[in-house]
């Protein structure tokens, strides 16, 4: 049986994300800002500057960049509190896990405009990038696994669905920027990170719904027949 803090982490990692982003952007109001135009990152960058045509003027730029932090670091916990997962895959899963919370340093300590000086490195990019990837990776490979980790099927198809989704959004996102239009490059972009937090949410709602009926139908999981091990809490 699948323990229920590991759920419990990587619901609470998403729940920040989303909380820091919606305060943030709550106190940006001159101009508003716009969920399916401004880039995420916007939110991270105090400014006021103008970047990639867009202006950027966070006033709470660095309950954004928390947010970055704490929601890479919760995920990789959580990733690391799972149990079920052998050899390769379990492996696999800690290096993506590694991979979004490095991601998540980046993002929160290299808040950037998207244009670096020249010559230098876009850590923000570089940290926006490997969590985008690694996390929709991530939740694709424990959707497949649904069964080790203690996740429904129902759950696990939800977080291949969404895993493909994000990283298809990824490429469109990318096509999108580098195109200069910004027609609706927010929306396109949350696209691409929105599946990762809807996937691990997912997976430790799953994680703590199994748990809480197992317990409360009082069997004792050692005892219960193979079959019944992995079986519906319903």
């Amino acid at each position: 049986m699948q323990r229920r803090p590991a759920g419990a982490v990587l619901v609470a990692g998403a729940v920040i994300f989303f909380l820091a982003e919606f305060i943030a952007a709550a106190a940006w109001t001159d101009p508003p800002y716009s969920y399916t135009h401004h880039y995420i990152s916007n939110l991270g960058v105090r400014g006021p500057l103008e970047a990639l045509g867009q202006f950027m003027n966070s006033p709470l730029a660095w309950v954004m960049n928390t947010g970055f932090f704490l929601f890479g670091i919760m995920f990789f916990i959580g990733v690391a509190a799972l149990n079920g997962l052998r050899s390769w895959r379990r492996w696999a899963a800690l290096i993506l896990g590694a991979l979004v919370a490095l991601g998540g340093v980046l993002l929160a300590f290299n808040p950037g405009s998207g244009e670096p000086p020249d010559g230098a490195v876009d850590y923000h990019g570089l940290g926006a990038f490997a969590s985008i990837v690694g996390g929709n990776v991530l939740v694709i490979l424990l959707g497949r696994q649904h069964r080790q980790i203690g996740v429904t099927p129902k759950a696990g198809r939800a977080m291949v669905v969404l895993g493909v989704l994000g990283l298809a959004s990824m490429v469109a996102f990318l096509a999108v920027a580098s195109s200069g239009a910004n027609v609706l490059v927010g929306l396109v972009e949350r696209c691409a990170v929105y599946p990762i937090l809807v996937g691990f949410i997912c997976a430790g709602a799953s994680i703590w719904n199994r748990r809480t009926c197992a317990r409360s139908s009082g069997e004792d999981e050692t005892s219960r027949p193979p079959m019944l091990k992995t079986a519906n809490c319903s």
